[in-house]
This record gives C-alpha cells, sequence and structure tokens, in this order.
C-alpha cells in the first residue's frame, strides 16, 4: 500500500514532463517560421498598427495646423468633436450610407456573379467589362458621374428632356436627398465588380455534384438555390460584405468630387467630416478624435455583421 502510494506520488511528479515537452516544442516550431512569418508580422506593425497608434496618440494632443506639437489636450479634442451640431446627424448618415450601398450591392452581385458564372457566347469579354469599373480610377468615376448630373450640359438630363420624363433640368446635386441617392449609386457602381468577382469564385467551388443529388431528390429551382447554393456561399458572401462596409465606410473621393459634403454637412459622412475639421477648421487633434471615432464604428459594425451571419459556425 505504501508502495503504491510512493509510485502514484512518482507519476505525479513525473507528469508535466511532457507538458513541458510539448511547449519547448511549439517554441522551436515558432522560432524555425520565424523567418517566414517575421517579414509579414513586421509589415503590419509598420503598416497598420504604428498608424493606428499614432491616431489614438493624436487624438490626445493639441497639434498647429502647421502640424508643431503643443502639448497634451487630455479629452478635450472628444469633448469638443462631440459638442459639434452636425456630429449626429453625420454618424446616422454614414451608417445609413454604408447599409443601402452594402446591401444593394451584395443583391446585384448575387445576380450578376450568376449571369457570370452561365455559359453563353461572350462570357470572356462581358467579364472583363465588369471588371472596368473596378479598374477605374474611383475619383475620376465619381467626377465622370458629376458632368452627367451637371443640369445644364449633363447628359442624365439631356436624356430625361428628350423622354419628356422632366420639363426642365435638374441640379441633382444641389439637393440633399437627390445628391445622396446618386453618390450611393456611384458607390453600387465601382463596388459591383470585386463583390461580384468574389461570388462568381464561390460559385466555381460549388462541386456539380451537389446539384445533380438535389436533382435526383427533386429538388426545384427556387429550393436548390436557397437550400445549397446560398448557405455554400456564405464564406464567399462574408469576405465580400465585410470589405465592401470598410471601403464604403472610408468612401472619400465619391463624395468629396461630387458634393464636398455640401450643401453644408447635408450630405458629409464621417471621413468627409474629419477631412473638413482637418484642413478647413485647422483642428488636427478633433480630427484625429473623429478618425478614432470612425475606426471604432468600423470595428462594431464588422463585429455586428459577423455576430449576425454566426461565423464562427464557419470556422467548425
Amino acid at each position: 500500500m505504501h508502495d503504491a502510494k510512493i509510485r502514484e506520488r512518482g507519476a505525479g511528479a513525473v507528469a508535466p514532463a511532457p507538458r513541458a515537452r510539448g511547449r519547448r516544442r511549439r517554441g522551436r516550431e515558432l522560432l524555425h517560421a520565424l523567418p517566414w512569418i517575421g517579414p509579414a508580422v513586421v509589415l503590419i506593425s509598420v503598416v497598420v498598427l504604428w498608424p493606428v497608434v499614432e491616431m489614438v496618440r493624436t487624438s490626445f494632443l493639441k497639434i498647429s495646423s502647421s502640424g508643431l506639437t503643443l502639448g497634451s489636450q487630455g479629452g478635450k479634442n472628444y469633448s469638443d468633436l462631440f459638442a459639434e451640431d452636425d456630429l449626429v446627424g453625420i454618424l446616422i448618415r454614414t451608417v445609413l450610407w454604408v447599409a443601402a450601398v452594402v446591401i444593394v450591392t451584395m443583391v446585384v452581385s448575387l445576380a450578376l456573379a450568376q449571369l457570370l458564372n452561365a455559359r453563353f457566347p461572350g462570357r470572356r469579354v462581358v467579364r472583363w467589362a465588369v471588371i472596368v469599373p473596378w479598374a477605374a480610377s474611383v475619383l475620376m468615376t465619381a467626377l465622370v458621374w458629376k458632368w452627367m448630373l451637371d443640369n445644364y450640359f449633363g447628359v442624365v438630363n439631356r436624356v430625361l428632356l428628350d423622354l419628356h420624363v422632366l420639363h426642365e433640368p435638374v441640379n441633382w446635386l444641389s439637393h440633399p436627398d437627390q445628391a445622396m441617392m446618386w453618390m450611393m449609386w456611384v458607390a453600387v457602381f465601382v463596388s459591383l465588380p470585386f463583390a461580384s468577382f468574389v461570388i462568381l469564385a464561390g460559385l466555381q467551388t460549388i462541386p456539380g455534384e451537389v446539384y445533380e443529388a438535389a436533382r435526383v431528390d427533386g429538388a426545384g429551382t427556387f429550393r436548390t438555390y436557397f437550400r445549397i447554393t446560398l448557405p455554400m456561399l456564405r464564406p464567399a458572401l462574408l469576405i465580400a460584405s465585410i470589405i465592401n462596409v470598410i471601403n464604403v465606410f472610408n468612401s472619400f473621393p465619391i463624395i468629396w468630387a461630387m458634393t464636398q459634403g455640401g450643401p453644408g454637412h447635408a450630405t458629409d459622412t464621417t471621413t468627409t467630416f474629419m477631412y473638413k475639421i482637418a484642413f478647413f477648421d485647422q483642428d488636427v487633434g478633433e480630427s484625429a478624435a473623429m478618425a478614432v471615432v470612425n475606426f471604432v464604428l468600423i470595428l462594431v459594425m464588422v463585429l455586428f455583421y459577423l455576430r449576425a451571419s454566426r461565423w464562427r459556425e464557419e470556422v467548425r
């Protein structure tokens, strides 16, 4: 009995050894992988993490228009920002802008990806044509649409007048609601190619045998689409949606080129408002505080979307 207890204590004392060996082995594996992942870690630290740290640090400083640091501001930049009369309206408009553009983009991209995945004459040419809005400069695309919407010489007014839809030219971009609708259209226009090709890639990974099995079981077109295609497209939809949320949230060129956030702040989003604070009001610290709020909003929206789409199920 006594010997058995001694053996049990001995076994208990030796038990942690495998765990220690496992930790040492993982440490050696990490050291072996470091030359490969090290450059990526350095790049991410310099390009992503360091600017974020600087942004947060700047939001607590008083900085002159020439870029000279004049000392700490504490939380004054944030208190000044939240005291802005137009901030609440701009935040609500930004969320609506992102939600509307991303939802419409994803719905249209689903249909467009199905078209691009079908076999028809000239499919390759159509695929190349779809890439054009994505390959072109976003700023130039926005400027072209601004010229097309000109109330005197724009092609939109000209066509609508010739079709007798309008009786007189309309200055589309001078009315905030109409201007937002047109800017949303341009944002969808430039977002469609990326989302469509991501979904197209997802469609091409679905095995044909799955559809054959569904047809054998008597599943119709709609049932096959909603029970097989959409569930298997979830990873592609997740990637396309998240990247679109981030891109649309930070979409500065479209709004600035078409309306500059005007009249007043009527079509501003957080990005254009941030720019105006920095370069019109010459308040770099408050602009940095707006950048931090913008960054947090993006994270919240992405996390909310991940939560709503139950992304962990994909990991399992």
